[in-house]
């Protein structure tokens, strides 16, 4: 494996830092966004990074925050991304599109390329891929597909509904059925809208599990919800992500 911090072309023609981790090998294989949860750019995420390598996927990890705090440490670029309301959706749009853009020019690509993200990176996934051309996306838990954010929320956040009908890949939903945000009823709305607006999409809940139950370090995370869940990215990504794209 190789992993190695890069700069890619964002929104508007930014540069952004991004992390990047490639198995050995020529390939043809498929490439995977991996979008940070709202404490940012950190560790633990590179870590998901290199995992995606581990399973055979050029993987990269943009810093959403880099242009509010570029190099700082994660906890104070995303202190400083939440007091100005969080990572626009625009914005969003237009790095996760620079990513997937990069991944497509490495000589290993197959074409083919998939997102995922946990907490406010779920909801990113469900957002990217309503607008990136991408062939899969994974949110876990990710609040505010559905639902509306309460008074005072810290992010400028809206829900995703309007946006549902241009969802462009499969979507894979991992939730934890003692989380409030999203709640069982969010994920059941959701459920019920893709089904009648025709989209693919897989749904699990696990009993028991929390927000953040994939998080190891918190005392959130459950290892059989987050196995079994890992079990069914994998599956998930193999199957769209294999096929060398035209």
């Amino acid at each position: 494996m190789q992993t190695t911090t890069i700069r890619i072309i964002g929104y508007d023609g930014d540069e952004v830092e991004a992390y990047l981790a490639r198995p050995d090998g020529d390939g043809p294989r498929g490439g995977v966004v991996v979008i940070h949860h709202m404490p940012g750019y950190d560790r633990a995420t590179k870590e998901i990074v290199r995992r995606f390598a581990e399973l055979g996927y050029d993987a990269i990890c943009p810093n959403l925050y880099w242009r509010e705090a570029p190099g700082a440490d994660p906890s104070d670029a995303a202190a400083t991304a939440r007091a100005n309301g969080g990572v626009p959706d625009e914005r969003l749009v237009g790095d996760v599109a620079g990513a997937a853009a990069h991944l497509r020019s490495l000589p290993t690509s197959n074409g083919k390329v998939g997102v995922m993200g946990y907490c406010s990176g779920g909801r990113q996934s469900v957002l990217a891929a309503c607008h990136v051309d991408l062939d899969a996306a994974v949110d876990c838990y990710g609040a505010f597909v559905t639902g509306t954010p309460p008074e005072g929320f810290p992010l400028k956040v809206t829900n995703l509904v309007e946006q549902l009908p241009e969802l462009r890949a499969p979507l894979l939903g991992l939730f934890g059925a003692d989380d409030r945000t999203p709640s069982p009823e969010h994920v059941a709305e959701l459920d019920q809208r893709l089904t009648q607006l025709g989209k693919p999409h897989e749904f699990h809940s696990y009993d028991g599990a929390p927000h953040a139950f994939f998080a190891v370090d918190r005392p959130s995370y459950r290892p059989e919800a987050a196995n079994d869940g890992w079990e069914r990215i994998a599956t998930f990504f193999d199957t769209h992500l294999a096929t060398t794209g035209a």
